[in-house]
């Protein structure tokens, strides 16, 4: 049996050799399309690694309140941007308290807007965030100067701000913050604390922040009195079910909702679990979709392995006839054929798999050198598809002109010039 693969290889590899140019040029889309699928589902891999692995930095006992009802086909309309008013202070207030959610160490309110602070001349834009006292407890970071506020500033409206590394870098570069005076919309706050340096998780730049109390921002910044979001810290992860559950009864008590199906919710309760599986299901998606539009190179390089197999045909017709005069049956030419149209996708399989994993590793490099917690990531996976997809266009496109061979009669074969 291998001497009968053999010989069939080894006329593959001449006709190889004596159209260097022709063959690099027909297995050049299988290269392409390996590569390309290799180096998708490995910086998809990768990128998907990333993204998880800063969600799980910011805390798995996470749950976040969002206004407005889970959409049956997406997300909350409030995480597309719409403004949803029924989320409210007392709410927070309410979920705060321990004998409503007794699992819950801390809970925070916040509502979000971009804003112009100024200083003696200098100004900057930034996101001006109204939250609570209990801010770092939930969302972690800490100080580098001064404090945050406390719970009595919140409810007196007090004018007081904390800085963000970048903001305070931006307003007053080496000097001194804490104790200074800067300006929002003409009213003077104080600056009481500047947070550390903490770079940016998951597309939000942390350092380019600034916090008030919620209610001052409520009052006197936006003029509104509904909150953006409500995020709390659970005690323990295995309670996290637990309080997802008292928080939707809570509220649901509060909005005077009878509906216990959560069908009626104008509100939506999500655990960071929830949050690292949703956004887990839209990557992989986005990875396959695109390893999909890479694969279409494939066919197009299908197609020129079988217009080359076709002129391939057409040059060596004597050859054929030749062959099926001295006996060979219809089995053996289209063996000789797929073999040879196989051995090409195959190729340019190997190095198209080679490639890809050569640039992934240099992103995965450059990634790593550009400061990013990237893992270089190359799947058996896509190593076997790669290789699979190779033999299956060879076998593919490489049928018909198999089968145009083995149907050449004879005597017409060796008239042919």
């Amino acid at each position: 049996m291998l001497e009968g693969i053999k010989q069939p290889i080894i006329t593959s590899y001449q006709a190889l050799l004596a159209n260097k140019t022709r063959s690099f040029l027909t297995i050049l889309g299988i290269i392409i399309g390996v590569s390309a699928v290799i180096i998708i589902m490995s910086i998809g891999a990768g990128a998907q690694e990333l993204i998880l692995g800063q969600i799980k930095t910011l805390g798995s006992e996470i749950v976040s309140v969002i206004p407005g009802g889970q959409e049956e086909d997406g997300p909350p309309a409030a995480m597309m941007g719409i403004v949803i008013t029924t989320l409210t202070y007392d709410d927070l207030l309410a979920i705060q308290q321990k004998k409503n959610v007794p699992n819950l160490e801390a809970a925070i309110g916040s509502i979000k807007s971009v804003n112009t602070l100024s200083w003696q001349g200098q100004s900057y834009d930034t996101n001006l965030n109204g939250t609570t006292h209990g801010y770092i407890d939930v969302e972690g970071g800490g100080l580098e100067s001064g404090r945050f506020f406390t719970s009595e500033e919140e409810r007196n409206l007090s004018r007081v701000i904390v800085l963000g590394s970048v903001v305070k870098e931006e307003l007053f570069g080496s000097s001194e913050a804490v104790g200074k005076r800067i300006k929002i919309k003409k009213q003077s706050f104080e600056v009481i604390g500047v947070m550390k340096e903490r770079g940016t998780v998951v597309f939000q730049d942390y350092d380019d922040q600034t916090f008030i109390p919620l209610k001052t921002m409520q009052k006197l910044i936006v003029g509104v009195n509904h909150l953006s979001m409500i995020r709390s810290k659970v005690d323990s992860e295995e309670n996290t079910n637990k309080v997802i559950a008292d928080i939707e009864m809570l509220l649901r008590d509060r909005h005077d909702i009878k509906d216990m199906t959560g069908k009626n919710d104008d509100f939506t309760v999500r655990s960071a679990a929830e949050a690292l599986e949703a956004l887990g299901s839209i990557t992989d998606a986005l990875k396959y979709f695109l390893m999909m539009m890479a694969a279409l190179s494939l066919l197009v390089g299908g197609i020129g392995i079988m217009n080359i197999m076709l002129i391939s045909v057409k040059e060596r017709t004597r050859e054929i006839g030749l062959r099926k005069a001295l006996g060979a049956d219809q089995v053996r030419i289209i063996k000789q054929f797929l073999l040879e149209a196989v051995f090409l996708t195959v190729l340019g399989g190997i190095v198209g798999l080679l490639l890809g994993v050569l640039i992934s590793w240099l992103v995965a490099l450059g990634a790593v050198y550009a400061g990013y917690d990237w893992h270089f990531i190359v799947s058996s996976l896509s190593v076997v598809l790669a290789l699979v997809v190779s033999v299956s266009v060879g076998l593919i496109f490489g049928l018909y002109p198999a089968f145009k061979a083995s149907r050449l009669e004879p005597v017409e074969a060796l008239r042919y010039e």
